[in-house]
């Protein structure tokens, strides 16, 4: 009997025991195509040998410093090599354990900011419905996902929401995508002229929306509006790369798409590529100064920040995209990706819309095509789509929720960027045998 606690206290779950390339196996010898990257996050894929040597030599020069006293030299190598890639006026980093201690990190740390400039009542934080950035109280209540804050909403401090740059759904008939991502991006305007300016201190959101959407971009021209607003008002933009960020929509940075640069960055996953868990939070040299020049205190911290071995391992990870050319990669095979899911589901009477960016794709699954009338969530399709390809030997990421937190299904994909066409294809075809186990079993579905 084990004594794990698990995700899912009513499911038993196979046994990992080895990985390789772009496949996992589990202790009967079952291969698994990885075509989710766990959660986004396996960039690289499964026994790296690079990636696996930083490791070890970290481990026998230095295993833990706490850098309340000492920093270590893979920390500030991988300091250097994000701020050198990174966008335009970003200047410091600050290493944390993974995504939700990012989103935590930057939401203190533009209250901090404020406060150190005088301007305490700046407290307001927006965000958008339909968007996850982290389990943790602070990062969940920034969230957008009505299923996973419902129970804990008590508990929650208030943030406001306004809706996503939802294309599929939001834009309306005859509506111009310029136009749409206009009237999306006056949401947030409204918003603060409605809390006041002078009380709002950030607006935080997705470049590429992840686990609650399914891989929705921005339209052209959304974010760039969203830079102005915040600009005017005095707001700090957060962008949220945790899931979509280091390499996997095409871009090490995934703001780098939408020509924006960002008050405060948070990315985590592909960082250390499931190597060692790694997050991180970077923010400009002018919010970094205003700490310096007040208390020069950042009142936040854990007790892993920096940790040498997984700056190592996020050192030797993000070298090897950069100096392996694995954004262009990724951009790459997520063309051969999404034109072969077009091809086998571009027709499909059950798939709605087939999105993304780069190595971050999602497909919808609608009960009608034409109204793009969601399935009943009691059917739990998501669920049992994900079960399906399970059972087929494909690791993929569905979720239901999409539409409001209740209705709506998608399936999200992101593999590692090694990825060769035949797999793409293994994989395409395996979620294609889902569907039609889980969708087609279904009278009132065909």
């Amino acid at each position: 009997m084990s004594h794990v606690f698990p995700r899912h206290c009513k499911k038993a779950i196979p046994t990992a025991v080895r990985g390789a390339g772009c496949y996992l196996y589990d202790s009967t010898g079952k291969a698994y195509l990885d075509g989710s990257g766990g959660a986004a996050v396996s960039c690289l894929g499964h026994g790296d040998a690079d990636v696996i040597a930083a490791i070890q030599k970290q481990v026998a020069d230095l295993a833990f410093a706490h850098n309340g006293f000492l920093t270590s030299e893979p920390a500030e190598a991988l300091a250097d090599l994000l701020i050198e890639h990174a966008p335009a006026d970003i200047e410091r980093v600050y290493f944390v354990s993974g995504g939700s201690e990012a989103t935590e990190a930057a939401i203190k740390l533009a209250r901090q900011y404020f406060v150190e400039k005088g301007q305490p009542e700046k407290r307001h934080l927006i965000a958008r419905r339909q968007s996850y950035h982290g389990n943790t109280l602070g990062a969940l209540a920034a969230g957008g996902n009505e299923w996973r804050r419902q129970q804990f909403a008590p508990l929650l401090f208030d943030v406001h929401h306004i809706a996503p740059c939802y294309e599929y759904v939001l834009r309306e008939e005859g509506e111009s995508a310029a136009a749409y991502g206009l009237r999306a991006a006056q949401e947030l305007e409204d918003e603060i002229l409605r809390l006041g300016p002078e009380t709002v201190m950030a607006f935080m959101a997705e470049p590429v929306v992840g686990a609650t959407l399914g891989a929705v971009p921005a339209v052209e021209g959304y974010f760039k509006r969203i830079r102005e607003i915040c600009d005017t008002y005095d707001v700090l933009l957060i962008l949220d790369e945790v899931m979509c960020g280091m390499g996997r929509t095409g871009h090490l940075f995934a703001c780098d798409a939408d020509g924006i640069a960002p008050d405060i960055l948070c990315i985590a996953k592909g960082l250390g590529a499931g190597y060692q868990p790694i997050g991180a939070m970077l923010c400009t040299g002018e919010i970094y100064e205003t700490i310096k020049n007040g208390t020069g205190f950042f009142q936040h911290g854990h007790t892993y920040l920096g940790h040498p071995v997984a700056a190592a391992a996020g050192l030797a990870v993000v070298s090897k995209i950069v100096g392996d050319g694995l954004c262009d990669r990724a951009r790459r095979q997520g063309e051969v990706l999404s034109k072969a899911l077009h091809d086998q589901f571009g027709q499909h009477p059950h798939v709605g819309d087939i999105r993304g960016r780069g190595l971050f794709q999602g497909i919808e699954i609608v009960e009608d095509r034409e109204t793009k009338t969601p399935f009943d969530p009691a059917k739990g399709y998501a669920a049992k789509i994900k079960t399906a390809a399970f059972d087929a030997g494909l690791i993929c990421y569905p979720m239901a929720g999409t539409r409001d937190g209740r209705a709506g299904d998608h399936v999200l994909l992101a593999p590692p960027f090694i990825i060769e066409d035949s797999q793409i294809d293994e994989l395409v075809g395996k979620l294609a045998t889902a569907l039609e186990q889980v969708i087609g079993a279904d009278p009132a579905a065909v």
